[in-house]
């Protein structure tokens, strides 16, 4: 990876959910020649699991900063990662699954560009992806760029001429694709964690949305993930 001291890039604001897309995302900013300043939001998540990879992840990359924020959801509810809605396991379906949070990566990136502007960075990334996932709105590419602009209008930085701007280096790749990088970057997968639904062993269950959607990418890719798995669905 590129030394950030050196292309002297400044800082980038990292939204760092700690799984695979994210740590790839923030291996991306990092490479690129960007000081690493990670923002991760435990939202009372069923997969809390995940925090911890996060906190790996941004001790492993060199985070100059990782700030952990707590916002519970769970008051609201109306996911099945955050209220008591079984998470599905029998493929990804067409349409808006039960697994999507309300405006969830809306708020996230309103938090995380507060957190940009506190450190003066114009930087902000995102790991979001519109090819293989579960097709959840808030991934698509025109919210992202409306956001951007929604960014501009209502901080003093945007206002003052400082205008932000939201990477989204995963946007257009395939999971397959973003095997690849994680590879290419000397990343391990296992540090990060996908599963929507961990099994009381602390596995990943395998069969839910996220873990098969990576399993695919991996597969596709032809390369090893190395996260420990209750059920391997690729065998069967």
């Amino acid at each position: 990876m590129s030394d950030p001291a050196k292309n002297n890039l400044g800082p980038a604001v990292v939204l760092l959910s700690g799984g695979l897309d994210s740590m790839v995302t923030a291996a991306l900013a990092l490479e690129a020649g960007h000081a690493l300043y990670a923002l991760t939001i435990d939202y009372g998540q069923r997969h809390v699991r995940e925090i911890e990879s996060a906190r790996a992840i941004a001790k492993r990359l060199g985070a100059a900063r990782h700030v952990e924020l707590p916002l519970d959801l769970r008051r609201f509810g109306g996911s099945a990662l955050t209220d008591d809605i079984d998470v599905p396991k029998t493929g990804v379906e067409d349409g808006i699954p039960v697994t999507y949070v309300p405006a969830r990566n809306l708020v996230f990136l309103a938090l995380t560009t507060a957190f940009a502007e506190t450190v003066e960075s114009r930087d902000i990334f995102i790991g979001v992806n519109a090819l293989d996932y579960s097709g959840y709105p808030d991934c698509r590419p025109e919210f992202i760029a409306s956001f951007a602009e929604t960014a501009r209008l209502g901080t003093k930085q945007g206002v003052e001429g400082g205008a932000f701007t939201i990477h989204a280096p995963l946007q257009h790749m395939t999971k397959a694709d973003i095997a690849r990088e994680c590879a290419r970057l000397g990343l391990d997968p296992a540090w990060s964690w996908s599963c929507y639904d961990p099994t009381p062993a602390g596995l990943a269950c395998g069969t839910c949305d996220s873990c098969r959607l990576r399993r695919k990418g991996f597969s596709e890719a032809g390369l090893a993930d190395t996260t420990r798995y209750d059920r391997d669905i690729t065998r069967e």
